[in-house]
C-alpha cells in the first residue's frame, strides 16, 4: 500500500510484490523471460527456511547501516550549508567584483612590447589628481610597473557628468528622464529646484494639504538613514523615497500659495481682520444667503486691501467663483509667459558656448522680439487693467468700463480696424491713449520676426558657401573641377546641405511660432487644476464633514458618529486630494517643464558619464 522511491528517478511509485513457484529449469527460463519482458525486478529466494531467515537478517542489517550513513550525511550536509550560508553574500559580492574587474580589463588593449595594458577612458578634470593618486597607491601595493596617465585629444563628444548630492539628485533625475544634456549644455536642474515646486503649488495651493505633504516629506528626510538602510523591492516606495526632497518642497510651497489663496481645507482664516465691514456684520452674513461683494460699494468695502493674500470674506460671497476664476487665470498666464521667456533667455549661453553667434542674431533676437511684442504685451495689459481700473474713481476707469483683455488681444492679432467710442458713452474700447497705434506697431514687429527666423540663417549660410567656393576656385581647384567633375560634386553637396538647413529652419520657425501660442494656452492648466482642487476640497467639506458636524448630536453616540465621519473625510482627503490630485499636479508640472520650458533651450541629446563603480556593479547584478 505504501509507495516506494524509484532509485533511478527518485519518484514515488507503487509496487506489486509477488512470488512464483515453478518446477524444472525450462519453466524457470520461461518465467525469467516473462519477468524481464515486464521489467520486473527478480530477487533470489533460497529454498531452505533457515537460509531465507539468514538472508532477511542480512538485508535488515544492511538497511540499518545505510540509514545510519544517510542520517550522518544529512547532518554533515546541513552543517556545511549553514556554515556556507553565513558567507554566501560576501562570496557573491567578491565574485561580482572580480567579474566586473576582469570584464573591464577585457576592454583594455594588450601592449606586447611593453608587456602591459592600454586603455582610453573619460575622467572628470576635477578628479584628475585623485585618479593619479589611486594609480600610484595601486602600483605600490602590487609592486608592478608604474601606471602612466596621459591626456588625449579627441573629436568624440564627451559624456555629461553632473555632480549632485542627495538634495539635487532627484531634480537632476527629472531632467535626465527627458534627455541627458549634451556636454556643457545649460542644465535646467538648478532652476527646476525652485520653479518645479512653485508651479506645482499654484495648482495645489492649500495650507492643510500642503502641511500633510510637507510632513510626509519631512518624515522621510528625518528618517533618511534608517529608511535608506532598509533595502526593499517596492517600486512605489522607492519612487517616493527617492523624491523625498521634492515632496518636502512641494508641500512647503503649497503652504505658501495656500496662504496667498487663504485656503485651508476649503476654509479661510481671518488673521488680520476682513476689509469688508459696515453693512456686513455677523448677523447680516448669517441672514444673507446670496452675499455678493462689490468693491465699488463704500458701505461694504473699507478701500484697504487684506495685508497678505485674499480677503477671507470672499469665501462666503456668491461671486467667489467669478473672482477666483479671473484671478487664477491671469496669474497662470503671467507665470507661464515669464517661465517661457526665461527659457528663451537661457538659450544665449548655449549659443555662446558652442560658438554659434549666428543663432543669436538669427534665432534668439527674433524669438525674444516675437514673444515680447505679443505675449509680454499681454502681461502688461493685465497689470495695467489691475492698476488703472478700480472702484472709487472716474466713470471711465470703473470696472464696468474695463475692456476685455481677451477681446483686445484677439482684435490686435486679427488686425481689426480702429474702434471709435460710442456717442454719449464714457467708456472707451481702449485702455490708454495711443493703444491702437502701439498694437499695430508691435504686431508688425512680430510678423517681421517670422521671415527673420525662417530665412536669415539659410541666406547667410548660402552666402558663406558661395564665398568658400570662390576661394577654392581662386586657389587652383578649378583645374581639378574640369578634369574630374569636382565642381559638380561640390555644388550638389552644397545644395543638399542648404535644403536640409531650409527644412530644419522652417520646422523650427513653425514650431516656435505656433508653440508660443499653444504653450501659453498650456499654462492655463495651472488655473484649471487650481480651481478643480479648491472645488473638490469644498465638496468634501460640504458633503461629508459638515454633515457629520451637523447631525452628530450630543452624547457618546454623537461623538462616535462624528469620529467615524471625520475618519471618512480624512481618508478621502488623503486619498483623493493629496495623493490623486497631487499626482495629477505633479505630472502637469513635469509636462510644463519638459515641453513648454526646456524646449526653448534644451536639446538633451547627450549621454551620461558612467564610471566604473562596485556599487553599480553589485546592485545591477
Amino acid at each position: 500500500d505504501d509507495p516506494l522511491e524509484d532509485p533511478a528517478t527518485g519518484e514515488q511509485v507503487y509496487k506489486s510484490v509477488f512470488i512464483i513457484f515453478f518446477q524444472g529449469d525450462q519453466l524457470k527460463m520461461r518465467v525469467k523471460k516473462i519477468c524481464e519482458g515486464f521489467r520486473a525486478t527478480m530477487y533470489p529466494c533460497p529454498e531452505a527456511p533457515a537460509d531465507r531467515r539468514e538472508m532477511a537478517m542480512g538485508v535488515k542489517t544492511r538497511l540499518d547501516d545505510l540509514n545510519t550513513v544517510l542520517s550522518q550525511t544529512q547532518d554533515h550536509r546541513h552543517r556545511v550549508l549553514v556554515s556556507a550560508a553565513r558567507n554566501i553574500r560576501a562570496w557573491m559580492m567578491k565574485v561580482w567584483k572580480i567579474k566586473s574587474i576582469y570584464h573591464t580589463l577585457n576592454m583594455f588593449n594588450l601592449d606586447v612590447i611593453q608587456n602591459g595594458l592600454i586603455a582610453e577612458c573619460w575622467i572628470p578634470v576635477a578628479n584628475w589628481e585623485d585618479v593619479q593618486l589611486a594609480l600610484r597607491r595601486g602600483t605600490e601595493k602590487s609592486g608592478s610597473l608604474p601606471a602612466i596617465l596621459n591626456r588625449l585629444s579627441t573629436l568624440e563628444a564627451p559624456p555629461t557628468f553632473h555632480r549632485t548630492n542627495k538634495f539635487t539628485k532627484a531634480f537632476q533625475n527629472l531632467i535626465d528622464s527627458y534627455g541627458v544634456a549634451t556636454y556643457r549644455e545649460i542644465n535646467p536642474a538648478p532652476f527646476t529646484i525652485i520653479t518645479f515646486p512653485f508651479l506645482f503649488a499654484i495648482m495645489f495651493g492649500d495650507v492643510g494639504h500642503g502641511i500633510i505633504m510637507a510632513l510626509f516629506g519631512g518624515w522621510m528626510v528625518w528618517r533618511e538613514k534608517p529608511l535608506s538602510a532598509k533595502k526593499t523591492d517596492n517600486e512605489i516606495w522607492n519612487i517616493f523615497f527617492g523624491g523625498r526632497y521634492i515632496i518636502l518642497l512641494m508641500g512647503l510651497f503649497s503652504m505658501y500659495t495656500g496662504l496667498i489663496y487663504n485656503d485651508v481645507f476649503s476654509k479661510s482664516i481671518n488673521l488680520f481682520g476682513s476689509s469688508w465691514h459696515g453693512a456686513y456684520n455677523d448677523s447680516t452674513i448669517q441672514q444673507n444667503k446670496e452675499l455678493t461683494l462689490d468693491p465699488a460699494d463704500v458701505k461694504q468695502y473699507d478701500q484697504y486691501p487684506y495685508p497678505f493674500g485674499l480677503d477671507p470674506m470672499w469665501q462666503l460671497s456668491n461671486n467667489k467663483i467669478n473672482f477666483y476664476n479671473s484671478y487664477k487665470m491671469k496669474i497662470s498666464i503671467i507665470f507661464g509667459i515669464v517661465h517661457m521667456l526665461f527659457g528663451v533667455i537661457l538659450s544665449v549661453w548655449n549659443h555662446k558656448f558652442f560658438n554659434k553667434a549666428m543663432n543669436i542674431y538669427c534665432e534668439f533676437i527674433p524669438q525674444i522680439i516675437f514673444l515680447t511684442c505679443l505675449f509680454v504685451y499681454l502681461v502688461l495689459l493685465v497689470f495695467h487693467k489691475w492698476v488703472w481700473y478700480g472702484a472709487g474713481g472716474d466713470v471711465s476707469t470703473s470696472p464696468s468700463c474695463a475692456p476685455s483683455i481677451l477681446i483686445t488681444f484677439i482684435n490686435m492679432v486679427l488686425v481689426k480696424g480702429y474702434q471709435a467710442p460710442k456717442e454719449g458713452d464714457d467708456c472707451s474700447p481702449y485702455m490708454f491713449a495711443g493703444q491702437f497705434g502701439i498694437q499695430r506697431f508691435l504686431l508688425v514687429l512680430a510678423i517681421i520676426c517670422v521671415p527673420w527666423m525662417l530665412c536669415a540663417k539659410p541666406f547667410i549660410l548660402h552666402r558663406m558657401n558661395k564665398r568658400r567656393q570662390l576661394v577654392m576656385q581662386a586657389n587652383g581647384v578649378e583645374g581639378v573641377v574640369e578634369d574630374g567633375g569636382g565642381e559638380a560634386v561640390a555644388v550638389t553637396e552644397e545644395q543638399h546641405d542648404m535644403s536640409e538647413v531650409m527644412i530644419h529652419q522652417g520646422i523650427h520657425t513653425i514650431e516656435y511660432v505656433l508653440g508660443s501660442v499653444s504653450h501659453t494656452a498650456s499654462y492655463l492648466r495651472l488655473w484649471a487644476l487650481s480651481l478643480a482642487h479648491a472645488q473638490l476640497s469644498e465638496v468634501l467639506w460640504r458633503m461629508v464633514l459638515r454633515i457629520g458636524l451637523t447631525i452628530g448630536g450630543e452624547g457618546v453616540g454623537g461623538g462616535i458618529l462624528t469620529f467615524v465621519i471625520f475618519a471618512f473625510w480624512a481618508t478621502l482627503t488623503v486619498a483623493i486630494l493629496v495623493l490623486m490630485e497631487g499626482l495629477s499636479a505633479f505630472l502637469h508640472t513635469l509636462r510644463l517643464h519638459w515641453v513648454e520650458f526646456q524646449s526653448k533651450f534644451y536639446g538633451g541629446t547627450g549621454y551620461p558619464f558612467v564610471p566604473f563603480a562596485f556599487e553599480t556593479t553589485v546592485f545591477s547584478a
